[in-house]
Parts: structure tokens; sequence; C-alpha cells
């Protein structure tokens, strides 16, 4: 698959929010430099106007300098390697890649990811966000969801944590791929992220635990459905949206009997915690 390449300088606040908005208009992978960052989507996959869009919403706070459209082939794990370190929460987990040396002896866990994809490996706030409750949410014997997987480690943490099942998707095939990869890796043959979103997927008929870090829109678009799968009690982790986003997703899960019990934020991004109470 051939992709073109975005070279983009902005001011060091506005890194994360720019992944984010082109993330929802299909670029899929990302690579931060020392004045921004790199975005990559399929060549086929770019919608000019909303790329335009975009750029024009945050030109001028963000001080937005562009090369563009450069055509290129991504060896992925090399560009990983020149660009990304290992990431540690704490003691608890230690986040690195199949070319990265072990440090389990200095972590409770250790998750291998083969690098494809930025979201979803830990060094965005919110994945790191999501693992750092996982850590914090006990998870034996659980059954858990994990929507929107990305590449899976999430699902991978909840496994760790001794779920005794977890449902694993993506829309994204590649995603799929490289999360079934991933899961590998660990040593979790069994476990397989399947593709689709949550209304089209196969799954249990009610979990202990959802962890969904998708963005706002969907979230909101699904929290009924978050709501219906869950066992009374249940747990809902959320993240994928900012600190001002709060109030527009608590509003909506408690039209589903879902009460808030927590926050994290980390660099404006925030992971909300949920619990149903009514079935």
């Amino acid at each position: 698959m051939e992709y073109l390449e975005f070279k983009i300088s902005c001011k060091e606040e506005y890194r994360e929010i720019l992944m984010a908005e082109l993330a929802n208009i299909g670029f899929d992978s990302f690579l931060e430099t020392t004045a921004g960052f790199d975005a990559y989507i399929p060549q086929d996959d770019l919608n000019t106007q909303l790329w335009q869009e975009v750029i024009a919403q945050y030109q001028d706070v963000a001080e937005i300098k562009i090369e563009e459209g450069i055509l290129a082939k991504i060896n992925w794990n090399e560009a990983w390697e020149k660009n990304y370190d290992p990431i540690s929460v704490g003691d608890m987990v230690y986040v690195r890649a199949t070319f990265h040396p072990s440090r389990i002896e200095d972590h409770k866990h250790e998750i291998v990811i083969n690098p494809k994809m930025s979201f979803g490996t830990g060094h965005h706030s919110t994945t790191y966000l999501m693992l750092e409750w996982q850590n914090e949410i006990s998870h034996d014997n659980k059954k858990v969801m994990d929507a929107g997987s990305g590449t899976g480690i999430l699902a991978i943490m909840a496994m760790k944590l001794g779920a005794s099942l977890v449902t694993a998707f993506d829309i994204d095939e590649w995603s799929v791929d490289n999360g079934n990869e991933n899961f590998e890796i660990n040593g979790f043959k069994n476990l397989s992220m399947q593709t689709g979103a949550i209304r089209s997927v196969n799954t249990e008929k009610a979990y202990d635990l959802i962890l969904a870090n998708i963005n706002k829109n969907v979230l909101l678009d699904e929290m009924e459905v978050y709501a219906e799968k869950l066992f009374t009690k249940g747990q809902l982790l959320l993240s994928g949206f900012y600190e001002t986003d709060i109030e527009d997703i608590n509003q909506e899960a408690e039209k589903h009997g879902l009460i808030l019990k927590g926050k994290k934020v980390r660099n404006n991004w925030t992971s909300l915690l949920f619990q149903k109470v009514q079935s």
C-alpha cells in the first residue's frame, strides 16, 4: 500500500490535538519529530477538503508548517526504531517494541508490540491513561470487551491482569492484522481480534468491564450499546477525548444508567471510569 507523507511542524501543545484531528479524517499512522510530527495516509484515502479544513482550523494558533504530498513506502519497524523509546507506566507495565531489550525485572508486566501505528502503543496520552486505569481495576476472572482495539494493547493488558475472556475488535483491517500479531507475540494464541464495530461483531451477552479508547463522536453514538452490554455494577472505561468533552460524555452516560466514578487527565486528554447502576 502506498502512503502520502506529510511533514508537519507545529507548536508542541497542539501536536496531539492535530494527530487526533487527522486520525478522524483517515490518517492512520504518525511519527513524532522534534519539530512536530509526520502524518501518513493511504494515497487513495485522502479527502483534500477535510485535510484543508483541519489545517485551516488550527493554522493561526498552532503555527503550522507543512511539507506535503510525498509518496512513501514505509518500513514501520525501522521508522519506529529511530523515533520511539519504550515506555513505563510506573512500575506496573513496560511497553516495548520487538527490537527493544526486556526490562521485566523492573515491572509487574511487560507488553511487546510489533510497531506499525502510533495510537495504541502507550505513547499517546489516551492509551497511557487507559493502561494506568487498568492496573487499578480488578480483572480477575472477568469478561472484558476492548472496543476499537487498535494494536490490541489494552486486550493484552486485560489478559495479563487475569481476565477470563476478552472480546477485541476494530473496524480497520490493518489494525486487526497487527493486533492478532501482537496477541501471538505476547503468548495469547487463542485470543483473536474481529473486524467490525460493536453493533456488527460477535460478542457475549454481557461483560464485567468494557474498554473503549476511540473518539468522542463514536463514544457518544455507542454509549447505549456499552450500557446494554454491561452487567449491573459492571464498569466502563473510556478515553479518546479532551478534558473539555467530559460534560458531554457524562451527560450521555447518565442517560443509560452509567455513573461517573473517576477521571484521569494527561496533556489535556481524559479517561473516565463509569459504573452501571441499573439494568
